[in-house]
């Protein structure tokens, strides 16, 4: 796979990513739901930390949380270059610039959205507001939309600590660039053995006879 087709997968990631992110962003107000299917629906929310909500506590935290994100992204890049000059497999490549392209489609959240929008907070923001954005430059929001509720109930009262309680699966609400992120990890941990291929061991050598 070269540069230029991993350049071109990452490009319509982060179209599609940034597109999606936009549409809602400028035509929904937070908790705003479309049910597609009992199993799938559109949900805006607002991802101010990591995967899964997790968050880097004090104030701050954003910032350091959105750094890290800058730095890491040029690594990334970096293995993405020496894979593809190494002749690397194509689900090497495929995967690290699926990982890239993730990451980079949630670094443009946080490091622009706060700037280039209004809050979502019972109202549709407006697009580069006059009065200025919700956050100062690094301290924006991703944007999250796909939600698959794929079952809901009270699980049996048998079940140690959890047992009677409300339970969704799959709780959290993700976007693109977390699917690709996601799916470019999952390459990576099923077909390791093609992706990471280990040294052919050294065969052993002849044993001298004596005589």
């Amino acid at each position: 796979m070269s540069i230029k087709q991993a350049s071109a997968l990452i490009v319509v990631i982060l179209i599609i990513d940034q597109v999606s992110k936009f549409y809602i962003k400028t035509n929904f107000m937070l908790g705003d739901e479309i049910r597609v299917f009992d199993w799938f629906r559109i949900l805006f929310v607002e991802n101010k930390g990591m995967a899964w909500g997790a968050q880097i506590p004090g104030e701050y935290g954003k910032l350091l949380l959105t750094t890290f994100r800058l730095i890491a992204v040029p690594f990334i890049g970096y293995w993405l270059w020496d894979s593809v000059r190494k002749n690397g497999s194509r689900i090497l490549i495929t995967a690290i610039a699926l990982i890239f392209a993730g990451a980079v489609g949630n670094i443009i959240d946080s490091v622009f959205y706060g700037v280039i929008f209004e809050h979502s907070y019972n109202q549709v923001a407006d697009f580069m507001p006059e009065a200025g954005g919700y956050a100062p430059l690094l301290y924006g929001h991703v944007v999250d939309m796909l939600y698959f509720p794929l079952w809901s109930g009270y699980l049996p009262e048998w079940l140690p600590i959890w047992g009677g309680e409300y339970f969704t699966f799959f709780e959290p609400v993700f976007n693109i660039a977390d699917s690709a992120i996601t799916l470019g990890f999952f390459l990576l941990i099923i077909f390791n053995k093609k992706v990471f291929p280990q040294e052919k061991k050294e065969q052993e050598q002849p044993k001298e006879t004596v005589g």
